[in-house]
């Protein structure tokens, strides 16, 4: 561990990284009472991410974004290698996005806060229940698109876990299409388990969407090995086994 990246990590980044969150978590919530879309929220989530970008000295290559048709609502499934996966989505995917979160993110001071206010979707993993696919399709007929990490873990080396086939019954059951992103290159930035960034340079590959249409929800497993195999041709690997965890 670089002792540079170290001390720049905990006396520079974090506490701009907290401002950040502060600032426009504040501006996020004021915004909540007068516009219930989440719209001007998401603005900030937007600013947000890419304020953590460039202060990290993190730049973000993508490709694909030019084959999704507009005005439709999309889940967009992809590969966790580190928390940094979040700001760079936002980033780069410029669709009104709301994320599919455990429920206890809800409780955290300002970032939970905007999540629970701004129309994010926050679920008990253990019992989400019918509530899940009322929220869901209540985005879809916003406009709204989902996105989600079905390893439901980050990755230590880049390997891929194995995909979880609720994220994909709860595309079927919403007549969701499904968009496979592949990250690559996140988890040189900041490693799961490590209090250290680094500058980076990540690359994000937008594939075609997949229809749900005439899938029934017992295909579910199926199509999750389908979209995972889809992320593993695009990061150049077969898909390899490692522990499947219960939580991010």
């Amino acid at each position: 561990m670089p002792p540079y990246h170290w001390w720049r990590t905990v006396f520079f980044l974090i506490p701009a990284i907290a401002v950040y969150t502060i600032v426009l978590g504040t501006v996020s919530l004021a915004s909540s009472f007068f516009d219930r879309s989440g719209r001007f929220a998401h603005k900030c989530a937007r600013a947000w991410s890419w304020l953590i970008l460039k202060t990290t000295g993190v730049t973000v290559e993508h490709t694909g974004l030019d084959r999704l048709p507009r005005g439709t609502s999309y889940v967009f499934a992809a590969n966790h290698q580190s928390i940094y996966d979040i700001p760079v989505l936002f980033w780069t995917l410029d669709f009104e996005l709301r994320i599919l979160a455990k429920a206890s993110l809800g409780s955290f001071p300002f970032l939970g806060w905007h999540l629970a206010r701004t129309g994010h979707v926050l679920v008990e993993r253990k019992n989400p229940g019918a509530d899940l696919f009322r929220q869901v399709r209540r985005l879809m007929h916003a406009g709204y698109s989902l996105f989600v990490f079905p390893e439901g873990t980050r990755s230590l080396d880049g390997s891929l876990a194995r995909f979880r086939a609720g994220t994909f019954m709860m595309a079927i059951e919403a007549g969701l299409p499904v968009v496979p992103v592949a990250v690559d290159g996140s988890r040189f930035v900041m490693r799961k388990g490590q209090l250290m960034t680094s500058p980076g340079h990540v690359r994000v590959t937008v594939l075609d969407p997949i229809a749900t249409a005439g899938r029934r929800p017992e295909d579910a497993r199926a199509f999750a090995r389908e979209v995972q195999q889809a992320i593993a041709g695009a990061l150049g690997h077969p898909p390899e086994p490692r522990t499947e965890a219960v939580s991010a």
